[in-house]
């Protein structure tokens, strides 16, 4: 890696640290939606986290723990409150921080 390239990913990672409350704030009704579908289920948390775009289901199932008919499930509900974009792999449209799920619910 380079040293600009280094430098470059130490830019962005701060930029996004100073974005966040901005996020928060703008995508504040799907975040919520997005808790509401995900539960209290660490499963389905952490499939969710996993949703990239560049992992398969059996992937997500695999490295998650959720079961292929609960992934499904999940998939369907986050397409239709428009939390995941078209297509597979399913890919998350929101910027989430690591410790998304951590943060206190309010």
């Amino acid at each position: 890696m380079t040293e600009q390239t280094e430098l470059l990913r130490e830019i962005r990672d701060l930029l996004v640290l100073i974005a966040e409350p901005a996020l928060a704030k703008r995508d504040e009704s799907l975040r919520a939606a997005l808790l509401e579908l995900a539960g209290r289920g660490k499963a389905k948390r952490s499939a969710i986290l996993l949703m990239d775009g560049a992992r398969s289901r059996a992937d997500i199932c695999k490295e998650s723990g959720i079961d292929q008919g609960d992934l499904s499930r999940l998939v369907k509900a986050l397409r239709e409150k428009n939390l995941i974009g078209p297509g597979d792999p399913p890919k998350i449209i929101l910027a989430l921080p690591p410790k998304f799920f951590e943060a206190p619910e309010k």
